[in-house]
């Protein structure tokens, strides 16, 4: 068997990523003073499919939407993250958010 080489469709994940800060109540401006970017023409790029955003950027946003970069990510490979669909994504995705809630509260019990 021969695998493809998987490609990252820009549009999807722009789109992908949109949908995310969205759903977590976010705005360009909140990505904007999170990423330090001078302008949020960066993130309108993004969302457009004229670019993808950084591997620091990508990290970045990682963290601040409590999912793996994976999950921000679309493209052609065969297997991808199913979040409706899959409940041990589901259940990772949980886990991720109760560490960095705990994380966030012992950083600040400092």
């Amino acid at each position: 068997m021969r695998k493809r080489y998987p490609v990252i469709d820009i549009e999807k994940t722009g789109q992908n990523i949109k949908h995310i800060m969205r759903m977590k109540g976010m705005t360009v401006k909140d990505i904007q003073a999170f990423l330090g970017m001078s302008t949020p023409q960066g993130v309108y790029h993004w969302f457009a499919g004229r670019s993808l955003p950084t591997l620091d950027n990508l990290y970045a946003l990682s963290e601040l939407f409590c999912l793996p970069i994976d999950a921000l990510i679309k493209g052609s490979r065969e297997f991808e993250f199913r979040q409706a669909e899959d409940a041990v994504y589901r259940r990772i995705v949980i886990y991720y958010e109760k560490i960095a809630q705990l994380r966030g509260g012992i950083l600040q019990a400092q």
